[in-house]
């Protein structure tokens, strides 16, 4: 299914997040060291303060409260708290494990919006609704090139 306008800000988002997912993981490959896996972190940290947090604002804030019946939404809010987990101990304590784990999570997480939440809302929510989120997606939406 073609994803409705209303979401394309957050699929933008999500598309970025997989491909800071795909960054880190080649360069933690290439380079273990302990000044990569910091640099690494860093780039996780910032890549979250400056669009993740957006991220899940958007959808805890405008998104999730339209689709608060479907069962999906528990979970999802559970992985927003343990990816901000990860940044916390990414802040303190930088490691391959850490990392690999956060990019792991966020891949899981993006995936299931993308190939589940996402289907879903386009089929349960009235036109109107969706355009009404959407246009609020779309204000509040943070864009970021890579």
């Amino acid at each position: 299914m073609l994803r409705d306008p209303s979401l394309i800000p957050l699929s933008h988002q999500h598309h970025n997040g997989l491909a800071m997912g795909i960054l880190i993981r080649r360069s933690l490959s290439a380079d273990s060291s302990a000044g990569n896996v910091e640099k690494q972190a860093q780039r996780a940290i910032d890549r979250y303060e400056l669009e993740l947090l957006n991220h899940f604002e958007i959808e805890e804030q405008v998104l999730f409260p339209a689709c608060a019946s479907m069962p999906l939404i528990v979970e999802l809010l559970a992985q927003h708290r343990a990816i901000e987990a990860f940044i916390a101990q990414l802040r303190v304590a930088p490691s391959v494990s850490v990392l690999e784990q956060f990019c792991e999570l966020l891949t899981k997480h993006i995936r299931l919006e993308e190939n589940e939440l996402f289907e879903q809302i386009q089929l349960a929510l009235p036109r109107d609704v969706l355009e009404r989120l959407g246009s609020e997606i779309d204000r509040r939406a943070v864009r970021i090139c890579l």
